[in-house]
């Protein structure tokens, strides 16, 4: 199975915008077939097969996530970091101001799902 090192080491190469799908193909072949990336401290816990999972280290400061979404600053601040108008912090505060909690990125089906607090989902996407 894969370690947090693997990991480490994908994201090091390829954990940009600009590489997102070789980054996340990267990971499905290390065997991640998704992982949910927590908005509040950046960690994230990754899934295998046969229940396998694995949790790495918060990589910021504690942001608060608001309780209630907001999903047209949600998309505001998504589309602003698309648009490479912002980085990876700058991006993470705007959404967790928005009430987001966390995102999903499937490796198998290829898509990014974003959630608020309840569970909702306010959008997901493709990846390819």
């Amino acid at each position: 199975m894969f370690t947090i090192e693997q990991i480490n080491d994908v994201h090091e190469k390829l954990g940009t915008m600009k590489n997102f799908l070789n980054y996340v193909t990267a990971l499905k072949l290390l065997g991640v077939e998704k992982y949910d990336s927590y908005l509040t401290d950046g960690h994230s816990q990754y899934f295998g097969s046969n229940g396998y999972h694995i949790e790495s280290a918060p990589v910021h400061e504690k942001l608060p996530v608001a309780d209630n979404s907001d999903k047209e600053s949600f998309l505001r601040h998504l589309s602003l970091h698309g648009e490479g108008k912002t980085n990876y912090i700058t991006m993470s505060r705007g959404l967790a101001e928005s009430g987001i909690e966390k995102w999903t990125i499937d490796t198998c089906n290829a898509t990014i799902s974003y959630y608020d607090k309840q569970g909702n989902q306010l959008l997901v996407e493709s990846i390819v």
